[in-house]
């Protein structure tokens, strides 16, 4: 079976399933089977790593260092930037340190990782200067809702921006009723965080649900993958899910080639309903 990809406005392709790395790099302890897990990712084709100066103060990007070393070429890398860090010499500083602590001379693609007192124009200033000076290849942003990339078109330079990655899962759908549609239309694909419902209060046992333990086992599956499978299920929406245990590693890249029929996405869907109106940007 086809494994699913996702293309950037720029035409590159890559996998509808990448590696998280929010929360590595947090111990010494783990960051030998931390690095395994992304190594043995890559191995299985998701080649697409997504990290941040926030996570673990520079220390996942410590870890996806190690991971990627001696293999940079075949790997899409992403990280993200503070926003007190999106603007001015700042950035450039920002961006020179987590270039530092990955140990390469450039990032695919540099995110703004939230919004916040820095004005969006200035951001997009810093972003073209990175881009200018071959830090970064190409820019995006994190955790902005419609409104927000409604003004970032206006500005001069923001239609440059390749991707908003923001947390989406089956019991997380507000980005279903105004900001995917409208990602769609401008041909913007989505990044989903915490895409197997990791995110606290939001989770409602999305794993555990018996519609998706009864998918799962219909398939001979994870209901993990069941839930990547769902996510992934638009052509315009990459997972971006962190997995360390080798079996979790496995089941993340086995979904690249699992296609849900419309039967079983509405099973998930009677039980995850999306909201009917708009919602508040879920964030954690």
């Amino acid at each position: 079976m086809a494994v699913k990809t996702v293309q950037f406005p720029n035409g590159i392709q890559v996998p509808a399933i990448g590696q998280g790395t929010w929360f590595m790099g947090e111990r010494d302890s783990a960051f030998r089977s931390e690095v395994n897990a992304l190594q043995q990712g890559i191995d299985l084709g998701m080649t697409l790593i997504d990290t941040a100066e926030m996570y673990a103060d520079g220390g996942a990007e410590r870890v996806v260092a190690q991971a990627i070393a001696g293999r940079r070429e075949s790997v899409y890398l992403v990280s993200k930037v503070y926003p007190h860090h999106a603007g001015g010499a700042k950035a450039v500083q920002a961006c020179e340190q987590s270039l530092q602590r990955l140990k390469t001379d450039y990032i695919d693609l540099y995110l703004l990782h939230w919004r916040g007192t820095i004005p969006l124009q200035d951001t997009v200033v810093a972003m073209q200067n990175l881009q200018q000076t071959g830090k970064i290849r190409h820019w995006g942003v994190s955790n902005l809702d419609v409104a927000d990339l409604q003004e970032l078109w206006q500005i001069e330079g923001g239609r440059a921006c390749m991707t908003d990655q923001v947390l989406y899962h089956a019991a997380s759908r507000g980005i279903e009723y105004d900001l995917l549609p409208w990602c769609r239309q401008q041909q913007i694909p989505l990044m989903a965080y915490c895409p197997l419902a990791q995110a606290g209060g939001l989770q409602h046992d999305v794993l555990s649900h018996p519609v998706m333990q009864q998918l799962a086992r219909a398939r001979n599956v994870s209901s993990a993958q069941i839930a990547l499978a769902w996510v992934t299920r638009f052509d315009n929406i990459i997972a971006i899910p962190k997995a360390v245990r080798p079996e979790h590693v496995q089941d993340n890249a086995a979904a690249l080639a699992l296609q849900l029929d419309a039967q079983e996405i509405a099973l998930i869907e009677q039980v995850f309903p999306a909201p009917t109106g708009k919602t508040m940007l879920d964030m954690v």
